[in-house]
């Protein structure tokens, strides 16, 4: 068995690589040609989680598990939250095969799944994205992102300001669009065509009022029930896609408050991002529309990235 670390994850599986994977893993899903459980979850304490994630792609391919720690202060110290590993069982013979770093794994899929939602929904003009946070998933976002819609201008916003100056003057260096810092979350949306919100913030940090028309919202922050990055204008008025619709209706914090509240039922979810890429569900109905794609991860994606990069280090091993 082979262990792929960190740094090996970063350079075996580039944007280019992992978003084209990402995309008919989702489709694969949605097909039903996979299989996967709901995630268990286990609260530690002062916020932090520990999460286990079974599934299988299916037919010859791996079959196995993401075991994963959240702890969302170590981002302040330059760490990662999500720290763990994927393991891939060799699906013929059942032997466990690869351990692979799970923090990066998790950092690069979910922008790819992000950037293969945006292109699906997402304007074909869309010029200006607004990325809502300053951790390691807000770089990845506007990394990602770039490479499925030609962004002139980045608009980003951090609860510490510092923060996100730093972020901006990091993706200048490497990304051909106009990269600035916004004094508030409203500044930042104003008339943004894509949004991205990757805070981790517990209570509703973008309003619904102050979206463009015609904008797309990937909702990242959030991967449990509970904590919501947006209100409940944002879910009620929009067109919501799910990366799985059984997960969000289980978990998807921003979908389940409005639920409560009875503004929506379980039918305001349309269907998942799988099904429009296949061509089986209408993604975007018109320019004006609001669409939302709701992010939950989940474990296919990690285990078709984690084969993808594997694949790749084979010969090597």
């Amino acid at each position: 068995m082979r262990y792929i670390g960190a740094s090996e994850v970063r350079s075996g599986l580039p944007y280019e690589v992992c978003i084209p994977v990402v995309r008919e893993a989702m489709i694969a899903f949605s097909a039903g040609r996979t299989r996967q459980l709901l995630r268990s979850i286990i609260p530690l304490d002062q916020g932090r989680m520990f999460g286990v994630m079974p599934g299988a792609l299916g037919g010859e391919d791996p079959f196995g598990a993401k075991l994963v720690s959240v702890f969302p202060d170590n981002v302040a110290r330059g760490g990662q939250s999500h720290q763990g590993l994927v393991v891939l069982f060799d699906a013929a013979s059942g032997r466990p095969e690869w351990l692979v770093d799970a923090g990066e794994i998790t950092a690069i899929r979910t922008a790819a799944a992000s950037a293969v939602a945006t292109d699906a929904l997402a304007r074909p003009d869309s010029a200006v994205l607004a990325v809502l946070g300053t951790g390691e998933q807000a770089k990845a976002h506007a990394e990602a992102l770039c490479l499925v819609r030609p962004f002139a201008e980045i608009r980003l916003w951090g609860r510490r300001r510092e923060a996100a100056e730093q972020l901006a003057q990091t993706l200048s260096l490497t990304l051909d669009a106009r990269v600035s810092v916004a004094d508030d979350v409203e500044t930042a949306v104003a008339g943004a065509d894509v949004v991205c919100t990757v805070s981790g913030a517990r209570e509703p940090i973008l309003m619904g009022r102050w979206l463009a028309r015609g904008a797309h919202v990937n909702l990242v922050g959030s991967s449990v029930a509970g904590p919501s990055e947006v209100d409940h204008d944002v879910v009620v008025r929009a067109r919501f896609i799910a990366d799985s619709r059984e997960g969000v209706l289980a978990q998807g914090a921003e979908f389940l408050r409005a639920k409560a509240e009875g503004l929506i039922d379980d039918d305001h979810v349309v269907g998942e991002i799988g099904q429009v890429l296949a061509g089986d569900l209408e993604g975007r109905q018109s320019a004006d529309q609001l669409t939302v794609y709701k992010s939950l991860g989940h474990v296919v994606q990690d285990l078709a990235a984690a084969k993808a990069l594997c694949d790749g280090l084979r010969p090597l091993g």
